[in-house]
């Protein structure tokens, strides 16, 4: 088991001495795949590329791209580091208990998501991920920098490889992160059809639908039938209005 699988998704990082610190890191423990969402920085700039050292093909090869949801395309597994979310009903990890869990497929792809040096990541870009990461550290100063938060990831993760003993004997065949999000947008259509879910309140009622099936892990085949249900109801709610169409 490595971790050339593992990509590291900066959201909107706005300092190139950052960015380079990341890739240089990265280096060090054998990761190499960086994605970039809406950069607010040149990663190629002589800032970053002092920074990164021998990591610079890092920083050349990383991929740039304009949402999270394209920097996710692929992924099986996703895990967004934060602070503490008051307003969510969401564990968060410490990671070295959590991030083995992304390096249970070898095989597939995984993200470990990043947010912005001022703000982190919004309650929106969150969603996206399955499980969540924060870094304990002093009550007096809780404050991490990026490219520290980065490094400490990567540790866990570089130190729970070497440890044979320590890996998963059996991985379960997570959905692909694209085809969960497609079942979670055919189920908010659905909701809004019928009325259980109003547009003023659909975003925070989904985001209470993404954690339940958040925890449960669902595999490929669980989602299809879950989209197989949507369908079905879809298709008898369509029946039922045709058949009061022809009786009017």
């Amino acid at each position: 088991m490595g971790l050339a699988g593992v990509r590291i998704v900066l959201v909107e990082p706005a300092g190139p001495m950052n960015v380079g610190s990341i890739a240089r890191v990265m280096k060090n423990f054998g990761l190499h795949q960086l994605v970039i969402v809406n950069p607010q920085c040149d990663r190629l700039s002589m800032e970053a590329m002092k920074m990164a050292v021998h990591a610079k093909e890092i920083l050349e090869s990383a991929v740039v791209v304009e949402t999270l949801p394209a920097a996710l395309q692929g992924c099986v597994r996703v895990i967004a580091t934060t602070g503490r979310v008051s307003s969510w009903d969401i564990p968060l990890e410490n990671p070295r208990t959590a991030l083995p869990w992304l390096l249970a497929e070898p095989e597939k792809p995984v993200a470990l998501v990043f947010g912005r040096e001022d703000r982190g990541l919004s309650n929106e870009e969150l969603n996206y991920a399955q499980r969540f990461v924060t870094i304990p550290s002093n009550k007096n100063y809780q404050s991490l920098n990026l490219a520290t938060a980065v490094a400490i990831c990567c540790y866990e993760m570089a130190q729970f490889i070497e440890q044979p003993e320590a890996q998963p004997t059996l991985a379960t065949e997570i959905a692909p992160w694209e085809m969960r999000e497609a079942y979670y947008q055919e189920l908010e259509a659905l909701l809004l059809q019928i009325g259980y879910l109003y547009p003023h309140t659909a975003a925070s009622r989904m985001e209470k639908f993404r954690q339940l099936y958040n925890r449960t892990q669902l595999q490929t085949t669980e989602v299809a039938m879950l989209r197989g249900i949507l369908r079905q109801v879809e298709w008898a709610l369509k029946n039922a209005r045709d058949r009061e169409n022809c009786d009017s």
